[in-house]
């Protein structure tokens, strides 16, 4: 208990529960939206409320990301990343693949509501990465598709993804980009803007009721590790059953060609059809004799 109010203490912008809550008050994230595109906002809603009540922190249905529309309905994805993930099986890059995982969530929401595909609205998929992806200093990489072999083509599905880079260096943004960027680097305040942001976490962390929705997020996620690791030794026990059984198996049916080549009254043929072993494992034990 008392290492989760630790936790929760220390928690900072770069934690997804603290972000989803900072950019839950409306002036916050409409500024940031503003700042990030240089447009004028008059309003903007927040979708995810009207999904569920009652979240499920469950491993794809937890809900990290903040998703708004504004008033002329484009659609805006947010997410904090603080780590770069790698897929342990393939060793590739997650977050490419995440954001057209988000992508598709968006389109999937919007058209189960009986939205024509020829309707949708434009969309950002928008990660505020504390790491430099594609490592040459931008403060923002924005993608559209474009056409291979006339890169002036674009096509027009306005559906735009931008990874942004808190590490950069160079690029064109503004004043109070620069200054969040340096608040979730360093904890730094020097705007008015980040100022808003650090008053707002002070706040969030003397609400008891923000306090014990997170100590139940951390409490369902230690659960669901829990689960997973017992159900990983369970299938580990029965993978290592069955491939004992088929070592045992092959043991013996090479015990068995032994003693019939000792015996030296079977034919190198019938010893490999009796044993199902191959003819020139059979040759090989024949050698090794």
């Amino acid at each position: 208990m008392q290492d989760l109010l630790t936790k929760f203490a220390n928690l900072t912008i770069q934690s997804d529960f603290i972000f989803k809550k900072v950019m839950s008050r409306k002036r916050i994230c409409k500024h940031l939206l503003e700042e990030l595109l240089q447009i004028e906002i008059a309003d903007i809603n927040y979708l995810e409320a009207e999904k569920t009540l009652e979240p499920e922190y469950t491993s794809r249905g937890i809900r990290l990301d903040i998703i708004v529309a504004d008033d002329k309905n484009t659609h805006y994805n947010l997410e904090m990343q603080v780590k770069n993930n790698k897929n342990p099986d393939t060793y590739t890059y997650v977050l490419p693949k995440r954001s057209r995982y988000y992508q598709a969530l968006l389109d999937i929401d919007l058209l189960q509501k009986g939205q024509p595909y020829d309707l949708l609205p434009p969309t950002f998929i928008i990660f505020i990465c504390v790491f430099d992806f594609f490592e040459k200093g931008n403060y923002v990489y924005t993608f559209k598709k474009r056409c291979l072999e006339n890169r002036e083509l674009e096509l027009p599905d306005e559906a735009t993804t931008m990874i942004l880079n808190t590490k950069g260096t160079h690029g064109d943004i503004s004043k109070d980009i620069k200054s969040f960027y340096d608040y979730v680097n360093n904890h730094i305040v020097t705007t008015d803007f980040t100022k808003q942001i650090d008053d707002e976490i002070s706040y969030l962390k003397l609400d008891t009721k923000v306090r014990r929705e997170f100590m139940l997020m951390e409490a369902r996620l230690l659960d669901e590790r829990r689960e997973g690791k017992a159900e990983g030794i369970a299938e580990g026990k029965e993978i290592g059953i069955a491939e004992g059984k088929e070592i045992g198996l092959a043991e013996e049916k090479l015990a068995t060609a032994k003693r019939m080549l000792a015996k030296g009254c079977y034919s190198l043929e019938v010893i490999a059809e009796l044993t199902n072993l191959s003819l020139a494992d059979v040759e090989k034990l024949k050698e090794e004799a």
